[in-house]
């Protein structure tokens, strides 16, 4: 295995419950992630990064977990895990798995212990209260939940859960916990998968430093640690909301986490897409703090929860909800939008493909959330985020292709609008060299090749103009990419001599030209072009 294979890597999201039924029970499984790696392979995707697959009651898709060592039989069997893992290696990919130890659900046989005295040996597995304690948290969802403290009946206590009522938290200051993470860690790595991505990473380090993140790092070196005994290269990604300044406490020096999810990049991206200005994505990326060598930042469009706008400003905030989400139906928890982006532009291919495009041009881990390389829309009749988790739109097929079950799907497919799959599958898009799909392909794929892209050597170019955002790779600028933010085409004045166009989104004439044209929501992407003496060096 390459060594730091994460800092070059593509990384695909996909909810293992909604991309490929393979046995027409209504649910995505194993078996259909294996039918689609060749698709995969060839979007030029390097890791694959699944949501959670344990066993759970499914209140929270999958993030109440009831048993974290053991799959759950809707998405098939051990011997099917063990054939992906198998399948993915041989393709040369990497996967990894969502670790989710925060919390649990309170049907897991830990809770259901620790409710039924206060001197269960589970009792400690979780944080308890005589009284509601105010510890400076506040709910994640607030529209839902009014209080981080439930009163349990049995247990004659209340007890905290930072996320839902059925998520009690786990206490993970309680060394025995600890043992239990570690065993869940040590089960599915023997199964050889490359890491985990840390689900609310942030919130388990701040409380296992007593609420000081700097004090509860010690979490994420043993953590680390765990790993390198069964993989010195398998990662943790960490889901880390915070301000950039904090991000060195998560990451150390590169035996903690060798990813940070960069939600402060995120937040300033579509800020600069709402306003059409480059300006917030240069002060967000300046913002960012140095990563050592073998770490750095992951960065994305879309997930699988809602647009968490939190690191903007009020103003900021309001203006980016304004361009993308302007009815009440489209924001979700006082801070965010739960939209796809693709209805989040209405449609506008071109533009999708200039996002897709300015994101790969970004210094960090680019992740994919499955469905946005065809524009896939969302459903906003589904409560909360689950507005943005429908099945992956495959054909014009029932279903979408994606199941052959004729009763109730895990999740209603879209099948009306301008997002419906009959219109909209991937099927449709593989036969038009034009679309969305192939083009979107054609950029991963050349992105996979540009080793400089990505890295912190790296520096942003002002080009005098407030729409286009510029940015060199590598130590002597190897490469050069443009993006047009603006609904209106942007002339600018920079110096290609030694420079060649390797990709953009229509036909230009003006290459080298000290004058550069790029059409509205247009990307360019140049490559210094090598001299003999140079090609000769190589051999």
């Amino acid at each position: 295995m390459k060594a730091h294979w994460h800092l070059d890597t593509l990384i695909y999201q996909l909810d293992p419950s909604l991309f490929l039924d393979s046995n027409g029970d209504g649910w995505g499984d194993l078996g259909g992630i294996i039918e689609k790696l060749d698709y995969l392979q060839s979007l030029g995707v390097g890791t694959l990064w699944l949501m959670p697959i344990y066993q759970s009651p499914w209140r929270d898709a999958g993030y109440d977990v009831t048993d974290h060592l053991a799959l759950d039989p809707r998405f098939g069997s051990e011997a099917q895990f063990k054939r992906l893992v198998q399948e993915v290696k041989q393709r040369g990919m990497h996967i990894i798995l969502e670790l989710v130890v925060q919390h649990a659900s309170d049907q897991h046989p830990w809770f259901v212990k620790a409710r039924q005295s206060r001197d269960n040996p589970y009792r400690d597995y979780f944080i308890w209260s005589d009284v509601p304690v105010d510890d400076g948290n506040q709910p994640i969802f607030p529209s839902v939940e009014d209080s981080i403290w439930e009163w349990d009946e049995q247990a004659g206590q209340y007890y905290r859960h930072l996320f839902y009522r059925y998520q009690p938290d786990l206490n993970l200051a309680n060394p025995r916990v600890l043992e239990e993470v570690e065993r869940i860690m040590a089960r599915w790595l023997a199964l050889g998968i490359d890491g985990f991505r840390l689900d609310a990473a942030s919130h388990m380090v701040e409380q296992a430093g007593h609420g000081q993140d700097d004090q509860g790092v010690w979490l994420l070196e043993r953590l680390h640690a765990v790993m390198m005994r069964f993989n010195s290269q398998a990662i943790l990604l960490g889901e880390v909301d915070v301000e950039p300044e904090r991000f060195p406490h998560y990451l150390g020096g590169g035996q903690r986490m060798a990813l940070v999810l960069d939600f402060w990049l995120n937040n300033h991206i579509f800020l600069a897409l709402a306003t059409e200005q480059a300006e917030p994505l240069r002060r967000a990326i300046e913002r960012r703090p140095p990563s050592p060598a073998s770490a750095g930042y992951a960065v994305w469009l879309r997930n699988h929860d809602e647009l968490d706008l939190e690191r903007l400003s009020e103003d900021e905030r309001a203006e980016v909800m304004r361009i993308f989400a302007p009815e009440e139906d489209m924001r979700l928890y006082g801070r965010g939008i739960r939209r796809r982006l693709a209805p989040m532009v209405s449609g506008d291919v071109q533009r999708q493909l200039m996002a897709q495009a300015l994101l790969l041009s970004l210094p960090g881990t680019p992740v994919l959330r499955y469905g946005d390389e065809i524009g896939m829309g969302d459903d906003l009749d589904l409560p909360e985020r689950l507005a943005v988790r429908t099945p992956m739109q495959w054909s014009d097929a029932p279903n979408a292709g994606f199941s052959s079950a004729t009763g109730k799907l895990v999740m209603p497919v879209i099948d009306q609008g301008p997002f419906a799959y009959p219109t909209l599958n991937v099927a449709q898009q593989q036969g038009d060299p034009a679309s969305m799909l192939n083009r979107v392909a054609q950029l991963l794929r050349l992105r996979v090749k540009l080793a400089e892209v990505g890295q912190e050597r790296m520096q942003i170019l002002d080009v005098q103009h407030p729409a286009v955002f510029a940015i060199a790779h590598g130590e002597d600028t190897t490469s050069l990419m443009l993006a047009n933010l603006g609904s209106t085409p942007a002339e600018i004045v920079i110096d290609l001599d030694g420079f060649s166009e390797i990709l953009a989104d229509a036909p230009y004439s003006d290459e080298r030209a000290a004058d550069l044209s790029i059409n509205p929501y247009g990307y360019r992407w140049f490559r210094r072009v090598r001299t003999p003496s140079e090609q000769q060096q190589d051999h």
